[in-house]
């Protein structure tokens, strides 16, 4: 009776995947925005102690204009919404939706670094003074950070291309997903700190 008792259960479900990937990408994720952080605290304390003793922090002729600042601001916004769309679209497997947000995320990544790059072009900043060297690391960081988030997404958009990533199975791209958002998380401080108190 006991045997025929075994027999009648159902066999023991599958253990779930961990999530590895996920995880790897919410602390690197975590890390760089820290980083990005701790450069913007060293940042803001050099200019507060400069301010405070009387002096002024940007140099003469140095110009951080509102309109790139505010534009990039923007279009990181922008890139937030649609890698969103992009994780909704492969959730319903339409492919096509996902290649489309996919792209337009990269390419308002793409926006984002122009944006910057034009700010360097313009703003007169010298590397050889501290507001210059402390500009370039904090901003210069944060562009990394945006390289590491659009390469993640360009392979994931290889992988979904592939196939390998639809319906309920899309741990890749949500990932992706989370690393951008820490991404937009840290150019809004930066925005903030200094492209708009400056």
């Amino acid at each position: 009776m006991a045997a025929d008792a075994a027999l009648a259960m159902p066999p023991a479900a599958a253990p779930t995947r961990p999530r590895v990937l996920l995880v790897g990408t919410a602390l690197a994720a975590g890390a760089s925005f820290m980083t990005v952080m701790g450069l913007i605290g060293i940042y803001l304390s050099r200019r507060a102690d400069v301010i405070s003793s009387g002096a002024t922090w940007l140099p003469d002729k140095t110009q951080i204009p509102l309109t790139p600042g505010n534009l990039a601001f923007g279009t990181m916004l922008l890139s937030a919404v649609a890698v969103t769309w992009a994780v909704d679209a492969v959730g319903k497997d339409d492919r096509k939706m996902a290649y489309l947000a996919l792209g337009l995320t990269l390419l308002f990544g793409l926006s984002v670094v122009n944006l910057t790059v034009f700010l360097y072009k313009i703003s007169g900043l010298s590397v050889s003074t501290t507001p210059g060297l402390l500009f370039y690391a904090v901003t210069g960081t944060h562009l990394a950070m945006m390289f590491g988030g659009m390469a993640f997404l360009v392979v994931m958009t290889i992988r979904v291309l592939a196939g390998d990533y639809r319906g309920r199975d899309r741990e890749g791209v949500v990932s992706a997903a989370l690393f951008w958002y820490a991404t937009v998380a840290a150019h809004a401080v930066i925005w903030l700190a200094i492209y708009i108190t400056k």
